[in-house]
């Protein structure tokens, strides 16, 4: 039962992972309902939130969830709201006979309280079920329940030498067509970029998204920096402001350095991505201003490595800040 419940949790993580950047404020919640041993349905919460991933899965397996196992990334809903029914309503009306839950939901109108009415009517419940994993995939709206702030990544291209751009500031292109594809991606995964006044000012960033039918997927666009923001952006006057954006679980900064530093002294980076060229740039604009470290030691045992692979000639790297809390 162990191997199935971890075999079709994942397969529901992933589902949640199409919604991520679209359904603030809600989460990013698949779903899979599987009887005697096949998919019956399958859905993941909607752009804007809703319809919730369980409503999703329940209507496409109609009378096929009876006597079924739901797998859920986060504890179904349990309180009452003007934009559809319960999620606890719709898996009990469907007449399932299990529920697996990867993590209970933090938010304190339902924060195990949907698992204790599945329980008291008759449905069996399992939880965390890949915890870690689910924790990951939904790891902006699980910043915006306990620290009011969106989940941050910084992202950089630079050279083997830790270059942005050539010492009169060219940086087209740093890394391949391959990688570069690859941080379209990103965005498309993420409710706002982000870029300081002086990167704005040097290459006017579009910070779309233009990859073949994703071009409906661009986020916000926010400034950092002072004065008035351009036709169409937003502006933050310090990093700490990001916990005002309404509708942002998911930031993405792309620079320039200044605005990158400025991220890492305040201790708002969650996530680092990092697409390194083969290149050697020699005397070119560093990846970073100063981060405010006072010594080296303080720079050791705050980043892991999570992921490392190559786009092309470029390598992609993937750091976790790693936190006591």
């Amino acid at each position: 039962m162990a191997h199935q419940d971890a075999r079709w949790m994942r397969a529901a993580i992933a589902l949640s992972l199409r919604g991520k950047g679209r359904t603030a404020p809600n989460p990013n919640v698949g779903c899979i309902i599987v009887r005697d041993g096949v998919v019956v349905g399958r859905g993941w919460t909607q752009p804007g939130g809703r319809p919730h991933a369980e409503a999703i899965t329940i209507a496409q397996a109609a009378d096929r969830a009876q006597g079924a196992t739901a797998y859920v990334t986060l504890e179904p809903c349990f309180h009452l709201s003007p934009r559809g029914p319960r999620c606890v309503d719709v898996l009990s009306r469907a007449g399932v006979r299990r529920v697996a839950i990867a993590l209970r939901d933090p938010d304190p109108r339902t924060d195990g309280q949907s698992i204790a009415w599945l329980r008291e009517h008759g449905v069996a419940v399992d939880v965390g079920v890949l915890e870690d994993e689910a924790r990951a995939a939904m790891a902006g709206f699980l910043l915006r329940q306990t620290s009011g702030r969106p989940f941050v990544t910084l992202k950089l291209g630079l050279s083997l030498d830790g270059c942005i751009a050539m010492a009169d500031g060219s940086s087209r292109w740093i890394t391949g067509p391959i990688a570069r594809a690859h941080a379209h991606l990103e965005r498309t995964r993420h409710e706002a970029i982000l870029v300081g006044r002086g990167t704005w000012w040097a290459d006017a960033p579009k910070l779309d998204v233009r990859l073949p039918g994703l071009e409906d997927r661009s986020p916000r666009r926010i400034m950092l920096g002072h004065g008035d923001a351009p036709d169409g952006w937003d502006l933050l006057s310090e990093p700490a402001g990001i916990a005002a954006l309404p509708g942002v679980e998911y930031l993405l900064v792309e620079g320039g350095a200044q605005a990158a530093a400025a991220f890492l002294r305040a201790d708002l980076v969650d996530r680092l991505l990092l697409y390194r060229a083969p290149i050697l740039l020699g005397g070119g604009k560093p990846a970073l201003g100063d981060v405010g470290l006072a010594d080296l030691a303080q720079a050791h045992g705050r980043w892991a490595l999570a992921d490392s692979r190559m786009l092309g000639e470029d390598r992609m790297e993937v750091y976790l800040r790693t936190r006591s809390h």
